[in-house]
Parts: structure tokens; sequence; C-alpha cells
């Protein structure tokens, strides 16, 4: 697997990731928000599987 998510969307993926999850354990949206482990994993592995589907790439290139 080749990464694919960048630096700026690794950080928002995380964030997401996490402030969904926290709002779920609050009982704030209820069991739907524990969808954030989606965007948390994919921030934190660097990899999105629909981007490589897409041919999407958010990392910097390498020179």
């Amino acid at each position: 697997m080749t990464k694919n998510v960048g630096g700026i969307d690794r950080i928002l993926r995380i964030l997401v990731g996490v402030a969904l999850i926290a709002a779920a354990a609050m009982g704030s949206i209820g069991v739907w928000g524990y969808i954030g482990v989606v965007p948390l994993l994919t921030g934190l592995m660097g990899w999105c599987p629909p981007y490589a589907l897409l041919g999407f790439n958010t990392c910097s290139m390498k020179k």
C-alpha cells in the first residue's frame, strides 16, 4: 500500500475521527458516531481505499 493521504488531510481525518468517536461515547450523536473509526484509521495509516480506486493522492511529490 502506497501512502496516498497527505499531511493536512491526515491531521483532519484524525481530528474528525476522534471527535466523532468522543461524541458517540458521550451519547451526543448516537452510535452512528462510531463511524469515526474509518477516518481515524485512514488518517493513522496514511492510505485511503477510495483515493486508491479513484486515483487521488494528497501526498506531496517526492523528488
